[in-house]
C-alpha cells in the first residue's frame, strides 16, 4: 500500500512524492484511514516510526476539504507537544505537508517572545502547534480562542504525564467544542494513559505497531561498566573512533550536560549542548548546527529524547542512565532513523545498577556488555543511615520535686 491508496488529497500525495515519501509506515497505514473517517485515534508506536505524519496527513487532508479560512484569533486544529524541540519538528513537518496550499501553520512555545506569537494568532491559523504552558499564557491574555478548534492532537502523551502537563490539559480541553475529533499518540502506555483516553477521547480506535518499550531492532546496543570518575575519559576514547560521525550524548542533569560539553570542547571536539537552562534561541542554534553537521557532538538532557529527527545521528551515548526506564528507549531512538543503522552505547556506574535493571526489564532484554563487569551490590555506595534522635535524659529528681 502506498499513500495514493489511502485516499489522501492528490495535491498532498504529490507533495509527499516530491519529498521522496511513497510508502506509509505501519503506524501511518493503520491510523490515517481511521482519522480520515473522523474517528478518535489512540496510537501507540515506538519513536522514529512516523507518528507525526500519522496525524498530520489526515489533518491537512480534512482541512483542505473543509476549505474555510480561520477567523481572527482562532485555530481549526491544535497539536499539543511536551517540549519546544518536538513542537518545532511537528511544525516543520506540517509546513512541508501544506506547502503550496492556503493552510497556515503556527507554532507557539515558551522561551520565545510572546508578542510576535500574539501577532500571528491575531490573523487566525489552520493548525496551531503549542506547548501547554505557552498556550495557557496566550489563552489568559485572550490572544487565542479554541471555541472553533475541531481537531485536537496530544503528541507524546506519556511524556506529558511525566512532565506534569496533565493539569494544563485539564484547563485546555474544556475550551474546545465537545464534538471535536481527538487523537492521542504515545510511545509507551503508562497506567494513567487509559484514564486520559477515557476523559478526552470518544470511542477511540486503538492502533499499535510495536510493543511499548521495545528498542528499534536496527540499533546495535552495548554497555560499559565504568566508574563515574572514568566516564569522561571513556567517552573521549570512544568518540575518537568516529570523529567524522554525529553523536548525541545524554546527561541526567543540566549542570552535568554543560560541564560535559565544555570538557569535550576542551578535548578538541565541535560540541554543543541543549538543556533547560538554555534560551530557546540557544537551543535552536545548537540543533541547527548539529543538523547541518557543523557540530559533531550534541550533549543533551532528556529535553531532546523525544521528537528530535536528525537522520545523520549514528551514535547515541547514555553518559548517565535515565531515572525513568522508558526514557532509555526514547533516547536511543534518536539513531537508526528512516531505516538507517545506528549504535547506542551506555555507561553504568556502581550507583546506576538499579536503573540498568529497570531498563532491561522494560525492554525484556539484556544489553550486551562491551567492557567491565556488572557491579556487585556492595560496590554501590550506600546511603548514609539517618542519625537517630537522641532522647533527652529525664531528671527524675526534678520531676519528683515538682
Amino acid at each position: 500500500m502506498d499513500f495514493d491508496m489511502l485516499g489522501l488529497a492528490p495535491r498532498l500525495t504529490k507533495e509527499l512524492a516530491r519529498q521522496g515519501l511513497k510508502d506509509p509506515t505501519p503506524i501511518q497505514r493503520q491510523a490515517i484511514p481511521h482519522a480520515m473517517n473522523g474517528r478518535d485515534v489512540m496510537g501507540l508506536a515506538q519513536t522514529g516510526t512516523g507518528k507525526t505524519a500519522a496525524f498530520g496527513l489526515p489533518l491537512v487532508h480534512m482541512l483542505l476539504a473543509q476549505g474555510v479560512a480561520p477567523a481572527p484569533k482562532t485555530a481549526h486544529g491544535l497539536i499539543l507537544a511536551p517540549t519546544r524541540e518536538l513542537a518545532r519538528q511537528i511544525c516543520d513537518h506540517l509546513s512541508g505537508f501544506t506547502r503550496g496550499t492556503h493552510l497556515k501553520v503556527t507554532m507557539v512555545v515558551g522561551g520565545a517572545s510572546i508578542n510576535p506569537q500574539i501577532g500571528k494568532l491575531a490573523r487566525g491559523t489552520d493548525l496551531l502547534v503549542a506547548t501547554p504552558g505557552r498556550l495557557i499564557d496566550l489563552l489568559d491574555r485572550r490572544a487565542v480562542t479554541l471555541a472553533q478548534t475541531r481537531f485536537l492532537v496530544l503528541d507524546e502523551a506519556d511524556q506529558m504525564l511525566d512532565m506534569g502537563f496533565i493539569h494544563a490539559l485539564r484547563r485546555i480541553a474544556p475550551l474546545l467544542p465537545k464534538d471535536r475529533q481527538t487523537m492521542l499518540f504515545s510511545a509507551t502506555m503508562p497506567k494513567h494513559m487509559d484514564e486520559i483516553a477515557a476523559a478526552y477521547l470518544t470511542d477511540p480506535v486503538r492502533v499499535q505497531v510495536a510493543p511499548p518499550g521495545k528498542a528499534v531492532e536496527k540499533i546495535e546496543q552495548e554497555i560499559h561498566f565504568v566508574a563515574k570518575a572514568e566516564k569522561s575519559g571513556l567517552l573521549v576514547e570512544l568518540l575518537d573512533g568516529h570523529r567524522d560521525e554525529m553523536a548525541l550524548v545524554f546527561s541526567r542533569t543540566k549542570h552535568g550536560a554543560e560541564k560535559l560539553m565544555k570538557s569535550l570542547v576542551g578535548a578538541g571536539y565541535a560540541a554543543a549542548s541543549i538543556h533547560g537552562n538554555k534560551s530557546q534561541g540557544q537551543r535552536d542554534r545548537a540543533l541547527s548546527a548539529f543538523r547541518a553537521g557543523q557540530t559533531k557532538v550534541l550533549v543533551a538532557t532528556d529535553v531532546a529524547a523525544r521528537g528530535i529527527d536528525i537522520p545523520g545521528v549514528r551514535h547515541v551515548y547514555n553518559f548517565d542512565l535515565p531515572n525513568v526506564a522508558e526514557n532509555y528507549v526514547h533516547r536511543i531512538g534518536r539513531t537508526a532513523r528512516a531505516g538507517a543503522d545506528g549504535k547506542a552505547i551506555a555507561f553504568c556506574a556502581p550507583d546506576e545498577m538499579g536503573e540498568l535493571k529497570d531498563i532491561e526489564k522494560a525492554m525484556k532484554a539484556s544489553i550486551p556488555v562491551a567492557s567491565g563487569r556488572p557491579w556487585a551490590a556492595e560496590a554501590a555506595p550506600k546511603k548514609p543511615a539517618k542519625p537517630q534522635r537522641r532522647r533527652r535524659p529525664q531528671n527524675r529528681n526534678r520531676r519528683r520535686a515538682a
